[in-house]
């Protein structure tokens, strides 16, 4: 009886101290979670034709649900210049529904229209007049189809031609026969407003024109420090559109392709947008590229952490070959771990240090300086608005978006609350901080976030020590180590490290295997 208590306790991955008790079906544990939190896939257009074609490409597909938990399947209607067939959506559409799966459709635009100066052949110039139109024909074939509709992260643009130069440096939008001013003459600005324009003119308007029950999800990106420079406006796209759903595929940092971003960013954007989005914030969409079985089910646990709703397996066709299956036979060995984990996340609130980012905030040279610290067992807490009643708080250039940052700034240090700030912003707020304050802690970033990794046990512990006194907490261990903190005093510890760590917290040793973390819950 010890071992598969070990094995509970640690969360090891598949292959490292099997338990004795083969796990529940994974229909059954669908069932049994359902209300808390569900797994989702998506057929992309071309998975359509390819897969779901004919009575046994889609009896394999289904087959391949159950097995993976999945009870909500998203069928896309346009990917790449192609649109799928109607009578293959409506056949595959109608025999999910039939067998009790929940169905919604999925627009993904890219190579509509005319192509985009910035990425070409993928991207289209939104300024385009003919483009436009044939916007509005996808959405509408769409929403004839599906009642529910997610639009994959690729409305933006890039595109710098000549039309959209002159509209901009014009200081206006044009939609159809429309047009309106444009806050300053930044390409980030006219881009904003143009996609904000754009999804409501030739998205939500058209679909609900052609379903007036129809609701619309917009997916947002990982890259969340660039939104603002290719016409994401959150503020305003998450008040449009009905939901919201977030990128959390991070995939594996050292990948030569598709490396560079650590784990921890999949629960800070989790997190950040759902502080905007609300209870519009559904899931996270994660995917298997430049992945190992190690690095996907770490996106998997960092996106139950982060509080997801929902967990989108992208996609059908791309899980069915290279890393895909080795993948989906990691996750379907974890899933009952995850969804009793999304069931204890959801029942309990997250503390820890303030991370303000505002929206459309300029990182200069500190991008995603949050995921970084979150990886030097930091637990973030993250906002887009000024955290005036947080016990401690991270600040970085992005706060300086902010026109009373420095004002309340000050007011949060009078109330001797402890402080981490960069030390870009620090030489940028010099007489504005009080100089050698014990309650502030200079983070090094040195203008390259990814170098903090590097940071030794002993010049995180002075600065953990600080940060946490308000929780009357101690943590101690080796940066790619996080930690995530509840109000009723639960936490987990996750190791990212390819060798197991010996971290304490409060004193306490925490033995924690490689790839692997431990949750402890308060009754």
């Amino acid at each position: 009886m010890i071992l598969p208590a070990i094995v509970a306790a640690l969360g090891v991955l598949p292959g490292v101290l099997p338990a004795a008790d083969a796990p529940p079906p994974a229909e059954a544990l669908a069932r049994r979670f359902a209300d808390v939190h569900r797994f989702a896939t998506l057929f992309t257009a071309q998975d359509v034709r390819n897969h779901l074609s004919s009575a046994e490409g889609r009896d394999k597909a289904v087959d391949w649900c159950r097995k993976t938990a999945v009870t909500h399947v998203f069928i896309e209607t346009f990917r790449d210049g192609y649109q799928a067939e109607r009578d293959t959506l409506a056949a595959a559409r109608d025999q999910f529904r039939a067998l009790g799966f929940q169905v919604s459709g999925c627009v993904t635009p890219t190579r509509v229209g005319k192509s985009s100066t910035g990425w070409r052949n993928t991207i289209s110039c939104y300024t385009d007049i003919p483009t436009q139109q044939k916007v509005r024909a996808i959405f509408a074939y769409a929403a004839s189809l599906f009642d529910q509709i997610m639009i994959d992260d690729f409305w933006f643009t890039d595109c710098a031609c000549p039309e959209c130069d002159a509209a901009r440096q014009a200081r206006q939008v044009r939609i159809g026969d429309r047009s309106g001013p444009v806050a300053g003459d930044a390409w980030e600005d006219y881009r904003c407003e143009l996609m904000a324009r754009l999804s409501r003119e030739c998205v939500l308007i058209p679909a609900r024109q052609a379903n007036p029950r129809v609701s619309l999800i917009i997916k947002y990106p990982q890259w969340y420090d660039r939104f603002h420079e290719r016409g994401y406006e959150v503020t305003q796209q998450t008040l449009d559109f009905d939901r919201i759903w977030v990128g959390t595929e991070t995939r594996d940092y050292r990948d030569s392709r598709w490396g560079g971003t650590v784990p921890y960013e999949a629960y800070f954007i989790m997190r950040w947008l759902g502080g905007i989005g609300g209870p519009k914030c559904g899931g996270g969409w994660y995917d298997w590229l430049g992945t190992t079985e190690h690095t996907y089910i770490e996106q998997a646990r960092q996106t139950v952490l982060a509080g997801a709703h929902e967990s989108l397996l992208f996609c059908y066709g791309g899980l069915q070959r290279d890393t895909g299956p080795a993948n989906i036979l990691a996750l379907r060995t974890c899933l009952e771990e995850l969804l009793e984990t999304a069931r204890e996340v959801r029942a309990r609130t997250p503390v820890g240090i303030a991370a303000f980012k505002p929206a459309n905030s300029h990182p200069e040279n500190e991008s995603r300086v949050f995921d970084f610290v979150g990886m030097l067992g930091i637990p973030l807490v993250p906002c887009h608005e000024f955290p005036t009643d947080a016990p401690a708080a991270f600040f970085s250039l992005h706060a300086l978006k902010d026109p009373a940052f420095v004002s309340r700034l000050k007011v949060f240090l009078a109330a001797g609350k402890p402080v981490l700030v960069t030390d870009g912003l620090a030489a940028r707020l010099a007489g504005d901080m009080p100089a050698r304050s014990p309650q502030v802690q200079i983070l090094p970033v040195q203008g390259d976030p990814k170098q903090l990794l590097d940071l030794a046990e002993s010049d995180l512990d002075p600065i953990r020590q600080t940060l946490l006194a308000p929780w009357k907490c101690r943590f101690r261990a080796p940066p790619w180590v996080g930690l995530y903190l509840f109000s009723d005093g639960s936490w987990v510890v996750e190791n990212f490290r390819d060798e197991p760590v010996q971290a304490r917290l409060n004193g306490s040793a925490v033995p924690v295997p490689a790839r692997g973390w431990v949750r402890r819950w308060t009754p």
